[in-house]
């Protein structure tokens, strides 16, 4: 195990997690590609392996199948890490009336049965419509599974910063998950201080805008056709602030290069950008997703660079301010 990787406390829940987990919307393989059982269970056991223990997947994440994965790991790996999943996303046409108790007591049936448990650590509303959040019977739902021994904690992933504001006001609520990376600020503005004051954790998503902020992108750099990263920049499918955190393409890549020279090299610029969202104190965990072994323990690295300066801190948002604070800012 990793002795370099840190750990902090996941809020209302009380588990200690490392502050650098996995997302797995991409495990067993990149975006649109067949899912690779040998591959899920790969990246899996070099995550548990350097430390890792707090695991985000999903019930729509390869239709189950990276539940599936995970369930295996955790038969593998007993003991060793924290799971959260989320539901909600299977619901179609995705509007508020077709949240509904019974649908959504369905899900986490499936989600346990898939993951090989009799209790979920941790159960996420999917990003679900804005209306959601006005519903307090969807909210008293998950008390009652509480109650049943099915969940111990009720977390919501959420678009933007009013819908974490609201979710946060339900006791019940332990997490908040959001988009948080050198792209995406607004969170940190009263949401992070907010979660804060009701000990809710604060689960970060998307930290490397879809790869973005690896500084491996180019202008011609060519994604898979069932890649969000080729179909999704305008939101065709779903919230377009998913795919490069909303950010124009071009104007991402000359932000990337403006932030290259903001940071030390002998560490990729993904590690630094990893490390720039720990130095915010209210991020209980960031889920950087890996689509191979190699780059788990790149992403972990980064709970062992130094903290960034305030000088950094402060070329960095600048960067942001003239490049991107203006035209996506006040979206999410």
């Amino acid at each position: 195990m990793d002795k370099s990787i840190q750990y902090r406390i996941l809020g209302k829940t009380q588990f200690p997690v490392s502050e650098i987990g996995l997302g797995t919307w991409q495990l067993g393989g990149t975006w649109g590609q067949k899912f690779d059982d040998a591959l899920a269970d790969r990246i899996l056991d070099e995550a548990v392996e350097l430390g890792i223990t707090f695991i985000d997947t999903a019930d729509v994440y390869s239709d189950g199948q990276s539940e599936t994965a995970i369930g295996r790991a955790l038969k593998r790996h007993p003991g060793r890490f924290r799971v959260a999943t989320k539901c909600g996303r299977q619901i179609s046409p995705h509007v508020s009336s077709g949240y509904t108790p019974a649908v959504l007591r369905g899900y986490v049936e499936d989600s346990l049965r898939r993951l090989g448990a009799e209790t979920l650590d941790l159960i996420q509303l999917h990003c679900p419509p804005t209306e959601v959040f006005y519903r307090p019977e969807i909210f008293e739902l998950f008390d009652r599974l509480k109650g049943e021994g099915k969940i111990l904690n009720l977390g919501v992933s959420v678009e933007k910063v009013e819908e974490g504001l609201k979710a946060i006001e339900y006791p019940s609520v332990a997490t908040i998950q959001i988009i948080f990376n050198l792209f995406r600020l607004r969170p940190s503005e009263h949401l992070f201080a907010q979660a804060a004051r009701k000990k809710v954790g604060l689960i970060v998503r998307v930290p490397l805008a879809s790869g973005m902020l690896t500084g491996k992108f180019r202008a011609d750099t060519a994604f898979g056709p069932q890649d969000h990263r080729a179909f999704n920049r305008e939101g065709a499918s779903f919230d377009k602030g998913e795919t490069f955190s909303g950010v124009d393409y071009a104007i991402g890549l000359k932000a990337v290069e403006e932030l290259k020279a903001v940071f030390p090299g002998g560490q990729p610029l993904s590690a630094w950008a990893l490390r720039w969202i720990l130095m915010f104190d209210e991020v209980s965990t960031v889920i950087p997703g890996a689509s191979r072994p190699e780059q788990i323990k790149a992403n972990a690295a980064a709970s062992a660079l130094p903290p960034l300066s305030q000088a950094q801190m402060e070329a960095a948002r600048s960067v942001y301010d003239r490049l991107i604070r203006k035209p996506v800012h006040d979206l999410w």
